[in-house]
């Protein structure tokens, strides 16, 4: 399955960074940075929930003595990935009807749409796929 555009996705994470005087930790502050990109490549970022410039929060997440991922939202494939993945599911020789138990045959878990799926997951399932039914790919 070919890439098409990439999709959007926030992640937000807390930093812990140590302010230091003659090498002792004389203050820790503690940000919640995230950042944002659309699937048109527009990056947003904030900064303790205010708007924030991108490259200053890329520079509180580098400059962090610690770096802990909170969340990742990933917006899922949608109705004409779906409709692709289908389409080679059913080439493959796999009946419509069977094509969310496919899918959650390969996630080890309930899929009920396949434009629900994220990225990792759509791309999870086509290994699947190609791996069950080699001549899909």
């Amino acid at each position: 399955m070919q890439t098409t555009k990439p999709r959007s996705i926030t992640r937000t994470w807390e930093a812990v960074t140590h302010h230091e005087m003659d090498r002792v930790v004389v203050m820790t502050t503690v940000q919640t940075v995230t950042l944002s990109a659309d699937r048109h490549g527009h990056k947003t970022a904030q900064i303790d929930g205010k708007p924030a410039q991108v490259e200053e929060a890329v520079n509180i997440l580098n400059r962090a003595a610690r770096v802990t991922l909170i969340s990742e939202e990933r917006q899922p494939i949608g109705k004409p990935r779906a409709a692709r993945l289908h389409t080679l599911m059913g080439r493959a020789g796999i009946p419509s009807g069977e094509h969310y138990a496919f899918a959650g045959a390969a996630l080890d878990r309930p899929v009920y749409s396949l434009a629900a799926l994220t990225e990792e997951e759509a791309r999870a399932v086509w290994a699947f796929l190609t791996y069950t039914h080699p001549h899909a790919a």
